[in-house]
């Protein structure tokens, strides 16, 4: 699916099944891990195509077996910020002037979260704080300009991309919700309830 000029595309993370969530292996076997997974990556997908202000869904790594007719960017395999960053140019030569980098691990994620970070301005990148504000739950990078963006997923990834922003002379915007805020990456996520 090809994005119009002036367009905004959602990127969607999608781990292997072996590999997701396995700190939650010692209240959820791995079966019940991949539905959660499942689920979850399901239920991202489904808001990003129904949000107004997203006009391409594509999944990084991995197809949803729910999603097969969406396009998948490969993952080379050495990890998910050159994975992403390998996907940028691929994204600004379809079209679109904004990306969306969206956790597939927000289970209660709706569509009022997607348009805070689609419609901002052009000089903004926009950064979705996990509950703790230490992680990165999503990004929203201007294009073709954020094409230099390096991302910093893993420790402290809040902060890394809130710096990144600003060496790239971008005003750097915070934006919550509870539906970006809530991913579930322990057994305290499942029994606070986010699923």
């Amino acid at each position: 699916m090809n994005a119009q000029a002036g367009s905004c595309i959602a990127l969607i993370p999608a781990k292997p099944l072996l590999h997701a969530k396995s700190r939650l292996a010692g209240v959820l076997d791995r079966s019940s891990r991949e539905r959660l997974v499942e689920a979850m990556l399901e239920h991202v997908i489904a808001t990003a195509l129904s949000a107004g202000t997203v006009d391409a869904v594509l999944t990084v790594g991995r197809r949803s077996p729910a999603y097969p007719l969406l396009d998948v960017i490969a993952d080379a395999g050495v990890g998910l910020n050159a994975a992403l960053c390998h996907s940028l140019p691929l994204v600004a030569q379809r079209g679109a002037t904004r990306m969306l980098v969206i956790a597939g691990d927000l289970p209660s994620l709706d569509t009022g979260n997607i348009d805070l970070l689609a419609q901002l301005d052009t000089d903004t990148i926009g950064i979705a704080p996990d509950r703790h504000g230490t992680g990165t739950n999503a990004l929203s990078l201007p294009l073709p300009a954020g094409e230099d963006f390096r991302f910093a997923y893993g420790s402290n990834s809040f902060a890394h991309h809130r710096e990144e922003a600003r060496r790239l002379g971008y005003d750097a915007r915070v934006i919550l919700g509870d539906g970006l805020a809530n991913d579930i990456d322990d057994p305290a996520d499942l029994a606070g309830g986010a699923v």
